[in-house]
């Protein structure tokens, strides 16, 4: 995967695969995790996704959230959840657990460097996506994933994202390149890029 990283660093287009993809009308790990995760109300794996340029991921629970601006679509590498089950002795992890918005196969996102601009195309044109800070793991790793998980998950644990332009992502190939690798930059505050 390190030569994987390298092109999409350099701006080539990387393939990659979307493997799964969340939108969730409610907050499921709230309260104690001994008392296990709320109930899912209505269906939260989709084949397809839509998402608003500043607002996130249409029907999730921080779509159009002020405090979420930022951070509204979370990425995540499914390596990294196959490294730490390998790691864990605890195979087959379930990959929804861990509650990203899309997960991705074939980059490590956790590389991406914030403040970076990155293009998503998984058939319907590129959505663009401005790296923010890290997605960190939580207690709950622990209670639906395997023990040492949330630990294990710590630093590879994906990245808050805030949509730049309007678009649709699917299941199934797409295509990740950077546009703009600034590094470590402050994200700069400002108007959302319609996509035209």
């Amino acid at each position: 995967m390190r030569g994987a990283d390298e092109e999409a660093r350099a701006g080539r287009p990387q393939p990659v695969t979307v493997e799964l993809l969340l939108s969730s009308p409610r907050q499921r790990y709230v309260g104690r995790p001994g008392d296990g995760p709320a109930s899912p109300r209505g269906p939260e794996l989709h084949e397809s996704v839509e998402l608003r340029a500043g607002l996130g991921v249409v029907g999730d629970r921080y779509f159009a959230k002020p405090a979420h601006r930022d951070a509204s679509v979370t990425l995540f590498a499914a390596e990294q959840l196959d490294a730490v089950a390998a790691e864990l002795g605890a195979p087959g992890l379930d990959v929804a657990a861990t509650r990203r918005n899309v997960v991705l196969r074939g980059v490590d996102v956790d590389a991406l460097p914030r403040g970076a601009v990155v293009s998503l195309d998984s058939g319907d044109g590129p959505v663009e996506l401005l790296v923010g800070r890290p997605a960190n793991p939580c207690a709950w790793m622990d209670v639906v994933l395997a023990p040492g998980a949330f630990r294990g998950l710590r630093g590879r644990g994906g990245v808050r994202c805030r949509p730049l332009t309007d678009g649709v992502l699917r299941l199934g190939p797409a295509v990740l390149t950077v546009l703009d690798a600034r590094g470590d930059e402050p994200t700069p505050p400002g108007p959302s890029r319609p996509r035209d």
